[in-house]
């Protein structure tokens, strides 16, 4: 094992929780989620470090950490503008990997028009 990174490509594993959310999305968002997860995998480094972290990956996704006092902790990458997010760390192990905490999406339902109130 060396002090950096293995590099990909990553073995990604969920909590039971972050899967059954994930299970839970409607089709379009877990295809988001997927996108996201394949950015992850296939990265050098998926925590994104540097300045042009977020250079990489694709329009409407951003990586940040969690606790910026806790840069080897846990961190999330937001998806679908930062209605979404995955809330993963790493392990470095014989075998490193992802683990995925947690999975959520915000729907946006559009407000339905009121009709104008009576004087």
């Amino acid at each position: 094992m060396t002090d950096g990174f293995m590099g990909p490509p990553w073995q990604t594993d969920w909590r039971l929780d972050a899967l059954a959310a994930l299970e839970a999305l409607p089709t379009h968002v877990r295809e988001m989620v997927y996108a996201a997860r394949a950015e992850l995998v296939t990265a050098k480094d998926p925590c994104f470090r540097g300045i042009a972290s977020d250079a990489g990956l694709p329009e409407g996704m951003k990586v940040r950490p969690i606790r910026s006092t806790q840069p080897k902790g846990a961190y999330a990458l937001y998806f679908d503008y930062g209605k979404g997010w995955l809330k993963y760390f790493t392990r470095r192990t014989q075998d490193p990997q992802i683990l995925v905490e947690e999975v959520f999406w915000l729907e946006f339902k559009p407000s339905t028009p009121r009709p104008p109130a009576e004087p």
